[in-house]
């Protein structure tokens, strides 16, 4: 009928127009690298990328204009940042570039998490003053200086921490700290399993869950079953042993940042009121394993509407009363940031390189001197 070849050829040319602007969008996506400029006037060391690709081959240690802060915000001189999955979006995949920026990456500087010293503040800044210590999260982390506004993800540094400790703080630990507080609700007296106890987040979920009264139970590799158990396990396993899902033990909390069970081996280990936080989704960077663990945690997301027990997947959230939380553990001894490695500023390629591997035991971190 005739309605019906019209509303072919409309559709037609919908798909037609969305194409023409997907190509549109990618021709045109553009970033600072791009922007023909001469030299700073006020040079400072950073990494930088203007491509996405491989670290050895996209990612440049070069002179920029150092960072002026505004009437709000304090200039920091940045001592350490820490790496976090998050900087392997170099590699992004295609669909996640629809939000990054299709051809080029609209942000070209990389890192977040950073420990320093103020350098000076902006008029309306009170809280802070240069000489202190402080550590936070700001995009541009690597590089020897960030600007960064007072108020919102800056907290003084603990005077019986290194600036390599509290770099690894912010990401890592927001992630711990608010996936089993605000989403696990976890409880003194709880049992939580840790699934990942070892790796950035995972270490600092331990000793967190601890603070607040669990029973610990961590799940990780013979390597690293001494480790776990030295920042506060009260049970460990070995996962090359014995499979957490075929055990008689129930949880009230798992905290997952592997996902590498179904939903109903986890759901068989949960108390009937059971909570399940998926956080990771098999390691470091974007690969094969990356989509099968992802789509086994929307698949549990959404059978769980339909049953009694939760599970449930966040985002952390960069905010200053809970740097606030997190400092004053580091403070009472009550967690104790795990570094692996330290590499420095222009080594970020190598150290990329190894966190992608997925074998890191706590966090990696760059001194920048």
């Amino acid at each position: 009928m005739k309605w019906k070849r019209i509303l072919k050829w409309i559709l037609l040319a919908l798909l037609l127009i969305l194409v023409a602007l997907l190509q549109f969008s990618f021709w045109t996506s553009t970033n600072d690298c791009d922007q023909k400029a001469g030299l700073p006037s006020h040079p400072m060391k950073a990494i930088r990328y203007c491509e996405y690709g491989n670290p050895d081959d996209v990612l440049k240690l070069e002179d920029l204009e150092k960072p002026v802060p505004n009437d709000n915000q304090v200039l920091v001189r940045v001592r350490a940042a820490a790496l976090n999955p998050l900087d392997l979006g170099i590699r992004m995949p295609m669909w996640i570039r629809l939000v990054t920026g299709r051809r080029k990456p609209k942000e070209t500087r990389l890192g977040v998490d950073y420990a320093g010293t103020v350098e000076a503040v902006g008029k309306n800044v009170t809280q802070f003053k240069p000489g202190d210590e402080v550590f936070g999260g700001k995009i541009g982390a690597y590089g020897e200086y960030v600007s960064a506004v007072a108020d919102r993800a800056v907290m003084l540094k603990p005077s019986n921490v290194t600036f390599e400790q509290a770099a690894s703080v912010p990401v890592a630990a927001l992630t711990a700290l608010q996936g089993l507080r605000d989403k696990g609700h976890l409880q003194p007296g709880q049992k939580v399993l840790i699934n990942g106890a070892s790796g950035g987040v995972g270490t600092f979920a331990v000793q967190i869950a601890k603070s607040f009264g669990a029973e610990v139970t961590a799940v990780t590799s013979t390597r690293n079953v001494d480790l776990v158990r030295s920042i506060g396990a009260d049970h460990v396993i070995d996962y090359t042993k014995e499979d957490f899902t075929r055990t008689d033990q129930r949880y009230d909390l798992i905290y997952d940042l592997v996902n590498n069970h179904s939903f109903s081996e986890r759901r068989q280990i949960l108390t009937p009121d059971g909570i399940c936080v998926m956080v990771g989704f098999g390691g470091s960077g974007w690969h094969d394993e990356t989509w099968v663990r992802l789509g086994g945690a929307l698949n549990a997301l959404v059978r769980s509407w339909f049953v009694k027990q939760k599970f449930v997947i966040f985002l952390a959230n960069l905010n200053r009363p809970d740097l606030k939380i997190l400092a004053d553990l580091m403070e009472s001894g009550k967690i104790t940031p795990v570094i692996d490695r330290t590499y420095k500023l222009n080594e970020v390629p190598a150290a990329l390189k190894y966190l992608e591997q997925g074998h890191a035991r706590g966090k990696v971190v760059i001194t920048v001197d």
